[in-house]
């Protein structure tokens, strides 16, 4: 059973959604803002953090950036704010989505599936080229048995160009599928996660490649 923590301040919003999502499966967790969703976050594993942005005492963005630094546990975003910077900002902190209010709640149960479903997935294995290694199952990289720090997007991005090396991928292939997402910009989102994890990855940032016209690929 995923365990979720739902951090929202308006108390009606997080006890509806604490007993939709319990119809499926899951069990809940709640905070009525982000200085307690990263405290909760600190003392317990979470399978799935679905924060709001707009709180006291701590916002969301704050939240989210200082949960990331120690827990690498996926956060969907759930707020009033529709606009695209907000959602950019967001992207570029790592999150996994971003649902606007009002919701429907099939909706949020199916993209919370989804997010599950991606990090579920456990390779079990080491890739290694010269002396990058990828630990797909630790999802970390060390380059000369250095560990590198990247956000769980830099990851998730470096590993699908490698399940698909040598293939030219579209920005917008690259956003459906490692942010499960679509919205008009959000390419530019995957440009600036590619300028990143390429200087995460030092002297091999040469290994991805820039397809004119299209997106990226992995040469190897």
């Amino acid at each position: 059973m995923a365990k979720v923590l739902i951090v929202d301040d308006e108390i009606n919003i997080r006890d509806v959604i604490v007993e939709y999502i319990k119809e499926f499966g899951f069990n809940a967790d709640t905070a009525s803002n982000g200085e307690e969703a990263v405290a909760k976050a600190q003392q317990t594993s979470y399978d799935l953090i679905i924060m709001d942005l707009m709180m006291p005492v701590l916002d969301g963005f704050s939240a989210t950036k200082a949960i990331k630094v120690f827990s690498n546990v996926p956060i969907i975003i759930l707020s009033a704010r529709f606009e695209e910077a907000d959602k950019l900002y967001c992207f570029e902190l790592g999150v996994d989505d971003y649902i606007v209010k009002p919701f429907s709640f099939k909706e949020l149960v199916a993209r919370m599936k989804s997010v599950l479903n991606r990090h579920s997935i456990n390779v079990n294995r080491v890739e290694t080229i010269g002396t990058l290694v990828i630990d797909y199952d630790g999802k970390t990289i060390s380059i000369d048995q250095e560990r590198i720090v990247v956000t769980p997007k830099e990851f998730e991005l470096l590993v699908y160009l490698l399940q698909h090396k040598n293939q030219a991928i579209s920005r917008e292939m690259l956003l459906e599928k490692v942010w499960d997402y679509h919205f008009i910009g959000g390419v530019r989102t995957v440009d600036t996660h590619i300028k990143m994890l390429r200087k995460n990855l030092r002297q091999y940032r040469d290994l991805i490649v820039t397809v004119r016209g299209t997106g990226y690929k992995l040469e190897h």
